[in-house]
């Protein structure tokens, strides 16, 4: 990993995205627990959890869209790209929009977990070149809150829309009705 300022921001960039999905997974599998629920918010929650971590990658492919604007070339992609695994492990999160991929929910888990470690590394060994900065830890706190905020947004937007697509499926006068 380097130890350019730049790549450190894109290290803050991962970490906006994706380090608070650890905490919103435990909370969901907390509530909803390991066995199935008469409730279908609760049930339906833990089976929606890596649909919204998909859409958060969805939002951090956007961003590393933008980054690139206007000069989408190789050179570009090259000279803006300072952490490419860091950026094509965030992308991969985008695989969990395949529902067969989404049924094995322990992987979004173990994918966020390369995140989260990260918060953990600048918790206890802090990277050489910013050894001296105390702001490291309350620059990652502030992301992390910001990442558990966005995850729980998520979360929330897909049931929404998860549970409008099925009330819209349940009505007969809707056009994609099943007979």
């Amino acid at each position: 990993m380097g130890d350019s300022f730049f790549a450190y921001l894109h290290r803050l960039e991962s970490l906006a995205f994706f380090s608070g999905y650890p905490l919103i997974y435990a909370i969901v599998f907390f509530i909803a627990g390991s066995q199935p629920s008469k409730t279908k918010l609760k049930g339906q929650l833990f089976f929606l959890l890596p649909f919204s971590y998909a859409l958060v990658g969805t939002l951090y492919l956007g961003l590393q869209l933008k980054n690139l604007y206007p000069d989408y070339s190789m050179e570009n992609l090259k000279q803006v790209m300072q952490q490419p695994f860091l950026v094509g492990w965030g992308l991969l999160s985008l695989l969990f929009w395949i529902p067969a991929i989404a049924k094995k929910r322990v992987l979004s888990l173990l994918h966020s977990l390369v995140f989260f470690f990260f918060i953990v590394q600048d918790l206890f060994f802090p990277i050489p070149a910013f050894a001296n900065d105390e702001h490291i830890v309350r620059n990652d706190m502030k992301l992390y809150t910001e990442s558990l905020l966005l995850n729980t947004a998520t979360l929330i937007a897909v049931t929404i829309v998860y549970f409008l697509i099925k009330k819209l499926k349940a009505d007969k006068s809707f056009p994609l009705h099943k007979n």
